[in-house]
């Protein structure tokens, strides 16, 4: 007999949370929702009896509400400074490649990414790396506000499961 499965229940929400955290910065990943996802499985395991429906409503609130700010943000950042297409990919998998360089990929990449799709987009260089910059500016601001929520997640439910 294996035993309770408690222990891997409570492994996989840890995973969860963790990679969830790691996704706020990484676009490759949806890291406020697997937060979220993790938080659920927590509040699960536990029967909801320390965490319960109501502080799991405002959680998965706080994940909607952050999922449409970031998409909506995005689109309207890049198209403000008039980013193409080709800009928009490009950033997309230039820090998906700058996950692979650790911290200076992850600066580095989306911007250089941006960069070569708005020159591919045949763009002259000024107004592509004006293009790049403000695409970097946003997903650097993009991730501060994720990890903000998350960490504001985090705390509350720890506040809910404590208290």
């Amino acid at each position: 007999m294996m035993g309770s499965p408690e222990p891997w229940l409570w492994l996989a929400a840890l995973v969860l949370i963790v990679v969830g955290v790691g996704g706020t910065v990484l676009p490759a990943l949806p890291g406020v929702p697997l937060v979220f996802g993790g938080l659920l499985l927590a509040a699960w395991i536990d029967d909801f009896r320390e965490v319960g429906y109501v502080t799991l409503a405002l959680l998965g609130a706080l994940t909607l509400l952050t999922m449409i700010v970031d998409f909506a943000a995005t689109l309207l950042g890049a198209k403000r400074v008039g980013a193409s297409r080709a800009g928009i990919i490009g950033c997309a998998l230039g820090t998906i490649a700058g996950m692979f360089f650790g911290l200076a990929g992850l600066v580095i990449g989306p911007f250089a990414g941006a960069l070569i799709g708005e020159l591919s987009a045949r763009r002259d260089v000024l107004s592509a790396g004006r293009v790049a910059i403000a695409t970097w500016v946003a997903l650097l601001f993009a991730a501060v506000v994720k990890l903000t929520t998350v960490f504001m997640m985090l705390g509350i439910f720890t506040f809910a499961y404590i208290v």
